[in-house]
């Protein structure tokens, strides 16, 4: 018996083994790269790069983990709508206009966000992106701080915080409509979270714009490059904008 056709349906299991199994799956693509920034990051002190390097590497392993668990369901990327190939041009052209066009939408939820979380009596005016500093007037560090958001900001955290987890939990609820609103809160409000250095606002913001990512996931027919587009453009101008002013409050 293997882990694939447990999934698959070759072999007989209870609904409890099968929602055991499904929760495990889940969690511990986050639960192991997330206890080890929480054991490195004490250590590393007020290091922004190294810091941000962590953060990285545990994306990298969660990127892992997530395809180790296809493999073993004998499922590839296509299952949560990532593809590779050569497309044909007509393709190429539909999906980035349809990318501009979630670009746009996430960029207006970004600005709805901030409205939304400065109106909150106590909430500081601004997101603390005083962790990325380090950019500041260094081209090298700039340049590099691209390459590595898009792999793991960009590509990573579509993969895993919008096809991965979305899926996961739709499939947790047999692909029903209330699974699927279920998997867009939950989608919505762990992105949010995972950027609580930004602060509220920052938290806030992010929430907005993964909720909108989110819904564009499943509106665009899953079509992961889609969203991999609109959240590189997002990224490159929240990094070039840190290269000209600084992030600290």
């Amino acid at each position: 018996m293997s882990y694939a056709d447990m999934f698959q349906g070759r072999v007989e299991k209870t609904p409890l083994s099968r929602i055991a199994l499904q929760c495990i799956e889940l969690i511990v693509p986050f639960a192991v790269p997330w206890t080890f920034i929480l054991l490195v990051m004490p250590k590393l002190g007020d290091n922004p790069i190294a810091r941000q390097g962590v953060v990285w590497v545990a994306n990298v392993a969660m990127l892992m983990i997530v395809y180790l668990g296809l493999r073993l369901r004998g499922q590839t990327w296509a299952h949560l709508g990532l593809t590779f190939g050569m497309p044909r041009r007509a393709t190429v052209v539909r999906v980035l206009l349809l990318s501009l066009a979630v670009f746009a939408a996430a960029a207006a939820a970004f600005l709805l966000g901030t409205v939304v979380m400065t109106s909150i009596p106590g909430i500081p005016a601004r997101a603390n992106l005083s962790g990325y500093n380090y950019l500041y007037q260094n081209l090298p560090l700039l340049i590099g701080s691209l390459i590595g958001v898009y792999i793991v900001s960009s590509f990573g955290e579509e993969v895993i915080y919008r096809a991965f987890l979305i899926t996961r939990i739709e499939e947790m609820g047999s692909g029903g409509r209330g699974a699927r609103w279920l998997a867009v809160l939950i989608s919505t409000a762990v992105f949010g979270f995972i950027h609580f250095q930004w602060g509220p606002v920052g938290m806030g913001q992010t929430a907005f714009v993964g909720l909108v990512f989110a819904l564009a996931y499943l509106k665009v027919k899953r079509n992961l490059w889609i969203n991999i587009l609109a959240h590189g453009y997002l990224d490159t101008i929240l990094i070039v904008q840190l290269f000209f002013v600084e992030g600290s409050n």
